[in-house]
């Protein structure tokens, strides 16, 4: 287990470089001058030049680059252009709605898409299989600010029990904070429970045909002792894969559901980066959408482990 982890955490160093470089240059080329949307458009062109020499932005492209990665392995990515705040600092800013709406939606996509999984396969070719398989595909195809906005037509315009936008912070109410996430999170958990239904559907019924199963229901054991204690303990790997999956890229920056909601969250603020050209920012927080989704992936592969004793890293 040890040389795995090491292994794994020193894999992360080549990724990094790479997608640093990558999201580096992709943010360079793209049209656009912080100098000039900062300056606004009396600015002359004297002034442009001098605010750019003044941010290094005349400096050629690989060494804005060396000096910008040297610096975030520091853990240094920065300061805003526009906000003149550290890069740290704003995504710190705007983490906790995010993890919180995170974690609330990957709560109702475990509590909704697994029970409906294995209760999928184990009605197979039943009426019960087929409605939850027409709602999986429902919710995979359905767009989650579409779903969003109903949401906000019923439970917040017409029956004014939830707030229709916006985010209360944890230090000033749990319970508002709790309310204020409520229906976004809802609404991506749903989707996403479409994708973990049909998987926890697949892999339960691969796991009811195999021999151990029917031996266990040949010794008499009860239907739903095989079902959960046998059949899903040995089914869960690639539900927990989806599920990882699935955290790790809500938490990188719910962008639609966040404009949607008006939450102040890391997905607004890539946003906000972008329309304003303020490249430190965007380099910042994708690096860290980067980190989080590799690292994400690290901790699910060892809870294989946890969820199943047979797998053992060497």
């Amino acid at each position: 287990m040890a040389n795995f982890l090491v292994r794994r955490v020193l894999s992360i160093i080549p990724v990094m470089l790479i997608v640093s470089a990558f999201v580096f240059l992709l943010i360079h080329i793209t049209p656009g001058d912080p100098a000039s949307y900062m300056l606004g458009s009396s600015a002359t062109p004297a002034q442009v030049r001098a605010l750019r020499i003044e941010l290094g932005l005349n400096q050629p492209m690989y060494k804005q680059f060396l000096v910008w990665f040297g610096a975030a392995i520091h853990g240094n990515l920065g300061e805003s252009i526009f906000m003149g705040i550290p890069v740290t600092l704003a995504i710190w800013q705007r983490l906790q709605p995010t993890f919180l709406l995170t974690l609330l939606a990957v709560v109702f996509e475990i509590l909704i898409g697994v029970p409906a999984g294995i209760v999928a396969a184990s009605r197979r070719n039943t009426w019960v299989d087929q409605t939850v398989m027409v709602l999986s595909l429902l919710g995979l195809s359905m767009p989650s600010f579409w779903l969003g906005l109903n949401l906000i037509l019923f439970f917040g315009v017409d029956l004014r029990i939830l707030p229709v936008a916006g985010y209360i912070t944890l230090a000033r109410s749990p319970w508002g904070a709790f309310r204020s996430l409520l229906m976004p999170a809802f609404s991506l958990g749903f989707i996403n429970a479409a994708l973990v239904a049909r998987m926890t559907r697949s892999s339960t019924l691969d796991v009811l045909s195999q021999d151990f199963v029917r031996t266990a229901r040949a010794k008499g054991l009860a239907g739903p002792r095989v079902l959960w204690r046998h059949a899903f303990r040995n089914a869960l790997l690639p539900v927990l894969t989806a599920v990882g999956n699935s955290f790790a890229l809500l938490l990188g920056g719910l962008v639609v559901t966040e404009q949607v909601f008006a939450i102040p969250g890391v997905g607004q603020l890539v946003i906000n980066a972008v329309n304003e050209r303020d490249y430190p920012v965007i380099q910042g927080a994708l690096l860290y959408i980067v980190t989080l989704y590799v690292i994400i992936n690290i901790v699910v592969d060892l809870v294989y482990a946890v969820a199943d004793p047979r797998i053992r890293f060497s």
